[in-house]
């Protein structure tokens, strides 16, 4: 036998014997505590869809833990660059979110990972609209076309957001192009920083998530006068999108869902993205998700990466548009 022949042959037997090693894994998947890294503070929007799916998978995985670990930073920048860089054994995964997977590489000239070379798509967990809050106090306005025609007359368009380069940031140049009017955003550190810049009359309206809306709304401290998904939202039912009164174009949301690190075995993203969809289908799981103002989605990993890519054109256009660089 040449030599070209007995390398081909050991290639072979070098490959067949690590198929059952990777079956292996995935049949005993996980056999320790996975590991769930957010790129956001305890007790916002990511950080409590990861925690209420923790608690789910932990249920399905019989009892093995999946642990939280937070790691904010730089607009979840800081966590995505360690999650690509973790062992490709499925124990560390991500919750990552559209600004890290979709707007992120049209507004960093340089990031510290590639969101298609360095994640696989596992599964879209949750979808979350927008919802464009006032304070009754201050603005005059019970629809979005009475906030327009209110605005006009001001000096501005001043609109609170939760962060430079974040969605809703873009969402309020979206809505400027959609009522013809140049928005000025006011950059809040915090969400509890833009929530007072409203309550004290300093901006006029902010996008906010529907999950962190509904207690402001339903508690009367705050008017919601649009949403701004393609239809209502079930946690504001009585609130009409942005579509239904007249703005044809405007519509975006964000979303929530699992990514591991490029080249985890293919059995285990498998396997992983089933347990989601069983984890988040299940009733309770679906009626905690929805209590929270989440869109329960549960998509397999192909449909996850087309949303990916979608979005990262979206707004792509949006953050060009604006002519917004985070660095």
């Amino acid at each position: 036998m040449n030599r070209p022949a007995r390398r081909s042959l050991l290639a072979f037997f070098v490959g067949a014997a690590l198929v059952p090693v990777v079956h292996a894994q995935a049949s005993g998947y996980p056999a320790r505590p996975v590991r769930l890294i957010v790129g956001f503070p305890a007790g916002t929007g990511p950080d409590i869809v990861a925690r209420l799916l923790a608690q789910k998978l932990s249920e399905t995985w019989g009892g093995q833990g999946v642990i939280v670990d937070n790691k904010p930073g730089a607009g979840g920048l800081i966590a995505a660059g360690e999650a690509a860089r973790a062992q490709l054994d499925g124990y560390t995964l991500m919750l990552g979110e559209t600004g890290q997977l979709s707007i992120a590489p049209s507004s960093y000239n340089k990031l510290p990972y590639d969101p298609q070379k360095d994640f696989i798509p596992v599964s879209q967990v949750v979808s979350s609209d927008f919802v464009l809050l006032v304070n009754p106090q201050k603005v005059p306005a019970k629809n979005v076309k009475e906030f327009v025609a209110w605005t006009q007359q001001q000096k501005g368009l001043f609109l609170a957001t939760f962060g430079a380069g974040t969605p809703g940031h873009f969402g309020a140049y979206m809505f400027g192009e959609a009522v013809k009017q140049k928005p000025e955003p006011v950059h809040y550190k915090t969400t509890a920083d833009a929530l007072g810049g409203l309550f004290s009359g300093d901006v006029q309206g902010v996008f906010a998530s529907v999950g962190l809306a509904a207690p402001n709304v339903k508690s009367g401290k705050l008017a919601a006068l649009g949403t701004t998904g393609a239809s209502r939202s079930p946690s504001l039912p009585d609130v009409p999108t942005i579509k239904e009164q007249g703005y044809p174009t405007l519509e975006f949301n964000s979303w929530f869902g699992i990514v591991a690190p490029a080249r985890t075995p293919p059995e285990i993203v498998a396997k992983l993205g089933a347990d989601i969809q069983k984890a988040v289908s299940s009733p309770d799981g679906r009626q905690k998700i929805e209590d929270a103002g989440f869109r329960v989605t549960g998509t397999t990993g192909a449909e996850f990466a087309r949303i990916i890519a979608a979005d990262t054109a979206s707004w792509g256009k949006a953050v060009a548009a604006t002519g917004f660089k985070a660095d």
